[in-house]
């Protein structure tokens, strides 16, 4: 699945216009290497997502194209940072 589907779809990003734009502005990793919104990710990897004030790192537990609401928790929180700017 492309990067900023699972975002959205997750819901660590609330759009998936707001996902594309962060990854164009190489703001967001996969397993620690710059990744574009076209990459695909798989259940195992390692987000980390750097927004202006706010660093957050996930790992991909579950995928699916659709959000459910029964669906189990799509990943498992890392770290979430406050960052000083």
């Amino acid at each position: 699945m492309r990067l900023d589907k699972y975002l959205k779809v997750s819901r660590l990003i609330k759009r998936r216009a707001i996902a594309k734009q962060l990854a164009d502005e190489g703001r967001v990793f996969i397993n620690g290497k710059e990744a574009k919104a076209s990459t695909n990710v798989d259940v195992g990897d390692v987000i980390e997502i750097r927004f202006e004030h706010r660093h957050i790192e996930a790992e991909i537990t579950y995928m699916s194209e659709k959000m459910h609401k029964n669906a189990p928790s799509y990943f498992e929180l890392i770290s979430d940072k406050k960052v000083e700017v």
